[in-house]
């Protein structure tokens, strides 16, 4: 089938990495160990990021580099030898935000993609058609816009400019990102990937002449979480983000797990698959994101304002990994990794890449030697079970754990 819209799924390290390519991304987006706005993921270094471009293109998969810092001036100095670099790797696109960036862009790495990063703030179509005068394939547009403003500049933003809009994952109170608050208050440049996310806090009044004295902010004594955004789950709505003329759906996510990166691209290619065949997404795929750790959903900006959530800045955990299956027999006699401790009879499900959640109960378990094994401890230990299925490498097993 020929897939009508991208998938672009994050890739936080060499592990998501490989997690997103087997669960079905088109192309996926990473960061060197500068200049990335995600500096807290694990990233790549120059020889990881060689292998990641053979990785992806033995498979058919884009590789897209994120330059997307607002760099100063000894980070602009260094940046020539970068690009040059990515370009002589065989990188298909650079994400840029700084116009000074794309100038460089195109005279050292001119064969490598711009893609203008939603840290532009791209709201409107002048903007989209200003971006590509500058020499830019593809917009990725601000986190604010409503699904009828995405259709008007699609409509209006020359025909061979691609564009690209976020459709899960986390929303930065700032919409688009240009935020100063972690700056200000921590000396972590949001605008630098270094964001420590202080719009997340609980935060409470307190009067100058009554130091020490909290008074909270919200209806009751626990305070308020006032600029706690919701995070966003776009995946019942894939129609309509293919109608509106979207060449790309990306997911957020570098500094988040393996498992989420496998989960999460799993469920929107069986959500896009559907729908470019014109047939309804089966349930158990829209299951698959409420599995995985994130704040109360909503729709974005894509329908009208989402709301905040005030009540708490926790995550819903219910789910969590014990094992990673890393070789399987047709009869599905497994090898796997632990991640966390499980025990013979434990009820688990079973997913992996074009394998829907299998639920079973832990069976008999031996380790590498042959020896039986009741509860495997130590984390990343070789053990041996058999599964209810036969599945391929890097599918997963997982017990529901409340706030795992």
């Amino acid at each position: 089938m020929t897939k009508q819209i991208e998938l672009l799924s994050p890739a936080g390290d060499m592990e998501r990495l490989k997690m997103s390519l087997a669960y079905g991304a088109d192309a996926v987006y990473l960061a060197g160990n500068d200049f990335g706005m995600r500096a807290f993921a694990g990233n790549f270094t120059e020889e990881e990021m060689r292998q990641a471009v053979e990785l992806c293109h033995s498979k058919g998969v884009s590789i897209h580099v994120t330059c997307n810092t607002m760099p100063r001036n000894d980070e602009v100095a260094r940046l020539p030898q970068w690009l040059e670099y990515l370009q002589s790797l065989g990188v298909d696109a650079a994400i840029v935000a700084d116009v000074g960036v794309l100038s460089l862009l195109k005279k050292h790495a001119p064969k490598v993609k711009a893609h203008i990063s939603t840290q532009a703030s791209i709201s409107n179509y002048q903007a989209a058609r200003a971006w590509y005068d500058l020499g830019a394939s593809r917009v990725i547009l601000a986190r604010e816009l409503s699904l009828d403003e995405i259709r008007e500049i699609r409509a209006k933003a020359p025909k061979e400019l691609e564009i690209e809009a976020f459709v899960h994952g986390a929303m930065c109170v700032s919409y688009s990102g240009r935020c100063l608050l972690s700056n200000y208050m921590t000396g972590r440049d949001a605008n630098r990937g270094a964001c420590a996310q202080p719009c997340r806090y609980k935060y409470a009044l307190m009067e100058e002449k009554r130091p020490g004295e909290y008074f909270p902010i919200g209806e009751d004594e626990g305070g308020a979480f006032i600029m706690n955004s919701r995070d966003m789950c776009m995946i019942d709505h894939i129609p309509e983000l293919m109608e509106a003329g979207l060449n790309s759906l990306k997911v957020e996510g570098r500094a988040k797990s393996a498992y989420y990166a496998a989960a999460v691209t799993a469920a929107y290619r069986h959500a896009i698959d559907a729908a470019a065949a014109g047939q309804p997404m089966d349930p158990v795929w829209r299951e698959e994101v409420d599995k995985v750790s994130h704040r109360p959903y909503s729709t974005g900006f894509y329908f009208g304002q989402p709301g905040q959530y005030t009540g708490d800045a926790r995550y819903v955990r219910e789910w969590q990994v014990v094992a990673i299956v890393t070789s399987c027999d047709s009869e599905g006699n497994a090898t796997l990794s632990l991640r966390n401790k499980f025990a013979v009879g434990d009820e688990l499900e079973l997913v992996g890449p074009d394998v829907a959640a299998t639920p079973f109960t832990a069976g008999a378990m031996e380790d590498e030697n042959g020896w039986p094994l009741t509860e495997p401890r130590t984390p990343q230990m070789v053990f041996r079970m058999k599964l209810p299925r036969p599945v391929p490498p890097l599918s997963i097993l997982r017990a529901c754990r409340e706030n795992s």
